[in-house]
């Protein structure tokens, strides 16, 4: 993969969709694309695969390293609510921009231009913001509690069942975390 400042590293980009209720891995994948664009459209089918009883896909949330026009349309034709930053924001604006009123929306908006709005809202935003509360703990967790910090093993489809197996073990701590002692 390349990496940041030139030449090439064995590594790999590990996938998680997080349910945002319970903080369970509900899909998981490894690829060798240094750019997260092109994951989102594979991590949308397998979310969407999933068995009907499990509750149905709401709302996707996801950093800037996943934003495009084709993401934000897939999410649109999958029926999702899509809320993907598009660009950096800094982290502390200030008050007047964080409580100033949302611009009028747009007559008859693109799929961008309508998550873009959608971004600028108060309930937008708020809602956002459960994105450093989902997915980012549940990775931060895997590195810093369970020790997760690189693949032990090489090859694609072994780092694949590798990435699952640790996913696997992070679900299971956080069902006993859900589950009332007996």
């Amino acid at each position: 993969m390349p990496v940041a400042g030139g030449g090439f590293e064995q590594c790999y980009n590990a996938q998680a969709v997080v349910a945002a209720d319970s903080l369970l891995v509900v899909a998981t994948d490894v690829v060798q694309a240094a750019n997260d664009k092109q994951q989102l459209q594979p991590m949308l089918n397998k979310v969407t695969a999933l068995p009907d009883e499990l509750d149905e896909v709401e709302t996707m949330l996801a950093d800037n390293g996943y934003f495009s026009a084709a993401n934000v349309a897939a999410c649109a034709t999958a029926q999702i609510e899509r809320l993907i930053a598009m660009g950096r924001e800094p982290h502390y604006p200030p008050l007047a921009k964080r409580f100033a009123a949302a611009p009028t929306a747009p007559e008859n908006p693109t799929p961008v231009e309508a998550m873009a709005h959608r971004l600028r809202t108060l309930d937008g935003k708020k809602l956002y913001t459960m994105r450093k509360q989902v997915p980012e703990p549940v990775f931060g967790i895997i590195k810093s509690v369970l020790g997760f910090r690189q693949f032990l093993l090489r090859g694609l489809d072994r780092v694949r069942g590798e990435w699952s197996l640790v996913t696997m073990a992070w679900n299971m701590k956080r069902l006993f975390a859900l589950c009332p002692a007996l």
